[in-house]
Formats: structure tokens, C-alpha cells, sequence
């Protein structure tokens, strides 16, 4: 697939993120989300995998999951270092996700919607909503702070991503700010929870 604008400044320092990535947990990064994700064995999809950190910890836990990652050196690693994993890893990206096949019942979005223009965010939920299964839920992370070198960031209101939801279908279950888990100076986050409206 064609080069991703979002993933700009990954590929070179993969190896290094992917050990910053892996230093924290699912509980660690998720604990305030995690309540409202679906039991297993409900049918995940990691958005922006990465390393594999969610993705390969869901899947420990009983859940089917596909990684989602545009990122050769992240996928190449994340399926070296969860190498045990039942994770089915896909080339894909936001906002077309092309060969990514729903319904899910859970989307997890972490650290990668500030990474999509405004142009591109729309029609990045309604794929996102086209994808979830009916009462299915989205989980979207977004940082906020200092774009660091050779990355494309933008900064995203967590307002903004409740209203494009709203429009698509999708109906706010939480909305909290979050402290950066990695310590990094002036980031902080917002996590949401949007759940599929029964038409």
C-alpha cells in the first residue's frame, strides 16, 4: 500500500517505540476504559497496532483479535515479539481501512486519530462505524502536547470527535483526560468510549 501521511517519523524509530509501547500494560494504559470493553470472545479490531501491545494482551485474555497496522518495521515487530499471539495482522490504515472486514465488536483507535487531517477524519468514523457491530463500541485515545520531530500530529478536541460520531451514529458512553503513562513532558490524553446506536 501506498505510503500513510500519519505514519511520517514511525518506521525509523520503531524499535525504539515499540520498547517505550511495550514498558506499559493494558491495564495501565486502558484501567478507566477497560470496563466498558465487551467480554470475550467478542471480535476486536487494534487500529494503528503498533507493537501489538492491546492487541496481543486482548487476545491472551480470550478476545478474536486483528491488528490493524500500516507500519512495515511495527508490524514486522509486533509479530516477532508476540510471536505466540493468535493476532491476525492486516496492512491497512485510517480512514479507508482497506481489507479490514467487520462487523467488531470492539475498535480500539490508540494514539492515532490526531495523526488524520480534518479532511480525513469524517470519513475515517464512518468507516469506523460501517465496521462495528450493532451496539459495538469505539475506543479512541488522542494525545495532546508537543508534536515531536519528523511526526505529523494534529491537535484534536475530544469535542470534535464526540460531534463526528454523534453524526455517524455513534453515542458517547465516556469521556475522560488522562495523564501521559509514559511521563513525557507536557502530553496529556483524552480517552473515549462511542457505542453503535441501534437504528
Amino acid at each position: 500500500m501506498p505510503l500513510v501521511a500519519g505514519t511520517a517519523g514511525y518506521g525509523a524509530a520503531a524499535e525504539d517505540l515499540a520498547r517505550q509501547y511495550e514498558s506499559v500494560s493494558l491495564q495501565e494504559v486502558h484501567g478507566e476504559t477497560l470496563p466498558l470493553f465487551p467480554p470475550p470472545p467478542a471480535r476486536v479490531a487494534d487500529l494503528g497496532a503498533g507493537s501489538g501491545r492491546d492487541a496481543a494482551a486482548l487476545a491472551a485474555l480470550g478476545y478474536d483479535v486483528v491488528a490493524v497496522e500500516p507500519t512495515d518495521e511495527f508490524r514486522e515487530i509486533g509479530q516477532r515479539v508476540h510471536a505466540g499471539a493468535p493476532v491476525r495482522w492486516i496492512n491497512s490504515a485510517l480512514p479507508e481501512l482497506d481489507g479490514v472486514r467487520g462487523p467488531f465488536d470492539l475498535i480500539l483507535i490508540v494514539g492515532v486519530w490526531m495523526h488524520l487531517e480534518q479532511k480525513e477524519r469524517g470519513t475515517a468514523m464512518e468507516q469506523v462505524r460501517s465496521l462495528l457491530a450493532p451496539k459495538g463500541r469505539v475506543v479512541i485515545t488522542l494525545r495532546h502536547g508537543p508534536v515531536p520531530l519528523e511526526r505529523r500530529m494534529f491537535d484534536v478536541p475530544a469535542a470534535e470527535v464526540i460531534q463526528l460520531g454523534q453524526r455517524a451514529g455513534l453515542d458517547p458512553l465516556m469521556a475522560r483526560e488522562q495523564p501521559d503513562r509514559l511521563g513525557r513532558a507536557g502530553v496529556s490524553w483524552s480517552a473515549l468510549v462511542l457505542e453503535a446506536r441501534l437504528t
